[in-house]
C-alpha cells in the first residue's frame, strides 16, 4: 500500500511547528508571593506601669532593614523586612515600648531579567510585605498597652534609588 500524505498527517505537522514556535518564545515574567511568616517579634515596655501615668509627648526612633536571598529551591527568594521602632516620652526622655520584628515572604520570581531582579526584591517584594508589617506592629502596640502604632507608608522605591546612587557615588 502507498504511503500518502493525508490531511491528518499535515495538522500533526502543524501543531508540532506551533508546540517548537511557543517554546522558543519567551516565557511572561512571574511575580508570585508564596509565603508570609514572622522571624522574630519583640516587644519591651521596660518602664511599665510608670510609663502610662507619666505626662508628655511619644518621640518615635524607626528603623528599617531589609535583606533578601535566593532560596534554594529554583527562583525562589526570602524578602526580609526588619523594623525596630523605638518610642520614648519627650518630657521624662524615659523609653514607653521598643518593637522589633523580623517579617518575612518567600516570593516565585522567575523569567525576571537578571538585571531587574533587585529592584523587584527591594520595591514590589518589600511593598507587598510592609502593609503586614505595618498591622503587626499596631496590633503589639495595642497589646502592650498603648494606643495603635501607625507606621507612615514607606516609598520603596525611592529608597532603593537613593541606595543606587549611594552605592555609584562610593564607587566613584
Amino acid at each position: 500500500m502507498p504511503l500518502r500524505n493525508s490531511d491528518s498527517d499535515k495538522e500533526l505537522n502543524i501543531m508540532t511547528e506551533e508546540n517548537n514556535a511557543d517554546a522558543q518564545a519567551p516565557q511572561p515574567p512571574v511575580f508570585r508571593l508564596q509565603k508570609m511568616y514572622l522571624k522574630d517579634l519583640s516587644f519591651e515596655n521596660p518602664e511599665a506601669p510608670d510609663v502610662f501615668l507619666a505626662k508628655g509627648e511619644p518621640r518615635v526612633d524607626v528603623n528599617l532593614g531589609l535583606k533578601n536571598r535566593k532560596l534554594e529551591t529554583e527562583d525562589h527568594y526570602e524578602v526580609t523586612l526588619a523594623i525596630t521602632a523605638k518610642v520614648t516620652n519627650s518630657q521624662t526622655e524615659k523609653t514607653m515600648f521598643i518593637i522589633e520584628v523580623e517579617h518575612a515572604g518567600v516570593f516565585l520570581l522567575k523569567n525576571i531579567p537578571e538585571e531587574h531582579l533587585p529592584a523587584v526584591l527591594a520595591v514590589e517584594c518589600a511593598a507587598l510585605l510592609f502593609p503586614f508589617t505595618r498591622q503587626i506592629i499596631s496590633q503589639v502596640s495595642v497589646d502592650g498597652g498603648f494606643i495603635p502604632f501607625l507606621m507612615e507608608p514607606i516609598n520603596f522605591h525611592a529608597l532603593y534609588e537613593n541606595s543606587q546612587r549611594q552605592e555609584t557615588a562610593e564607587q566613584q
